[in-house]
């Protein structure tokens, strides 16, 4: 069912126990209304309508705005009762809901960074995305926010349409697609591949899509996935980054792209907030010409609690898992060897000391 669908039954239901006529604006005037909205385009900024499932939480229609949105739209006081009451049942009956889609892209992207931990969401929240299973008025109402020009919404189904890193890129038969594509009639398993084919093509063009959309609208997130996933330098030629995001994830990409000067900012970023992975990369491959700098991410990881000065080795099984001394078997070493870095003069000690105890304090 899609939005217009839902709102043309609300429509009958309305007009068919109050008697009363109304117009489909009101209807969506007053399924605004039912959620807490004053109006339907104050509705339609970050919030879609959704199917409500089995462990979605229900929120009650807001009664008293639904009347008074009424009386606002000049419906008659005996109307308004009815209409109220008509509405509430119309929506329980239909288990509509509401989604925040700034709430939605924010779980989308925990649930696409962490698909192999245990994901637990706070009960209060309305929508749980773990189930894959979108329904079409959730999907009809991000597309015709997108098509409004809404950045978050494009974004939004970009994540919906994500391919899983598992998926197979083969998966179907770009053979058996291609002949069907050329009018050959398949049957069996050959059309099966065939629309396995198609169905992922069909799932990656439409990712592509909203991601660049939604790029190209002054989403920082979907830039960001943009260059992971396409090698887009868009991202990084901004002047100002607004990214919730791993400052040395970015470096990575950025690394990856081959922006070498990039990647340093952002491990610096990383660094400068206590990490020492990001710190001792500094050290090795970016600030190896300014002694006073790499003592002084020497200092702070003492400072954050690692010293990498000293030797940091552990034993590890062939696979690369852990060493387990009551299974045994072979071990092998891994880990990193301390640095090693020439002395400081005293007073460019003091001041490689300083600087670390700066930005210490900052990240505490």
């Amino acid at each position: 069912m899609t939005i217009k669908e839902l709102a043309y039954s609300a429509q009958q239901h309305l007009q068919a126990s109050t008697g009363g006529s109304f117009k489909r604006a009101h209807v969506y005037e007053l399924l605004a209304a039912s959620f807490g909205f004053n109006s339907h385009a104050a509705f339609g900024v970050d919030t879609v309508l959704t199917e409500l499932r089995q462990n979605d939480r229900r929120v009650v229609p807001q009664s008293a705005l639904i009347k008074r949105r009424c009386i606002e739209l000049g419906f008659q006081p005996d109307t308004v009762i009815l209409a109220s009451s008509a509405l509430e049942s119309f929506l329980a009956e239909r288990q509509i809901g509401v989604a925040s889609i700034s709430s939605l892209v924010s779980r989308l992207r925990v649930e696409s960074s962490s698909q192999d931990e245990e994901l637990e969401y706070d009960e209060d929240e309305l929508f749980d995305p773990t189930d894959e299973a979108f329904g079409p008025i959730l999907l009809d109402g991000l597309a015709a926010a997108a098509s409004k020009g809404n950045a978050l919404a494009h974004y939004a189904l970009a994540l919906i349409h994500a391919p899983d890193d598992e998926d197979d890129p083969d998966a179907g038969s770009s053979y058996w697609y291609s002949q069907g594509q050329q009018g050959r009639v398949l049957t069996g398993v050959e059309k099966e591949w065939a629309e396995a084919h198609e169905a992922r093509l069909a799932q990656a063009e439409k990712y592509s899509r909203h991601l660049r959309e939604a790029s190209r609208l002054g989403n920082q997130d979907a830039l960001l996935d943009l260059a992971d996933r396409f090698d887009d330098p868009s991202f990084f030629e901004q002047s100002r980054h607004g990214v919730d995001a791993d400052p040395a994830a970015i470096a990575a990409i950025a690394e990856r792209m081959g922006r070498t000067s990039d990647a340093k900012h952002w491990l610096t970023l990383a660094a400068e907030r206590g990490d020492t992975d990001a710190m001792l990369q500094l050290i090795e491959e970016h600030d190896q010409g300014d002694l006073q700098r790499c003592w002084t991410w020497v200092y702070l990881s003492q400072l954050v609690g690692t010293d990498l000065t000293r030797d940091a080795h552990y034993a590890i099984n062939e696979d690369g898992s852990d060493y387990d001394d009551d299974v045994g078997g072979p071990a092998y070493v891994a880990g990193r060897d301390g640095v090693d870095l020439e002395p400081l003069a005293p007073a460019q000690d003091a001041a490689a000391r300083l600087a670390a105890q700066k930005l210490f304090d900052q990240i505490e």
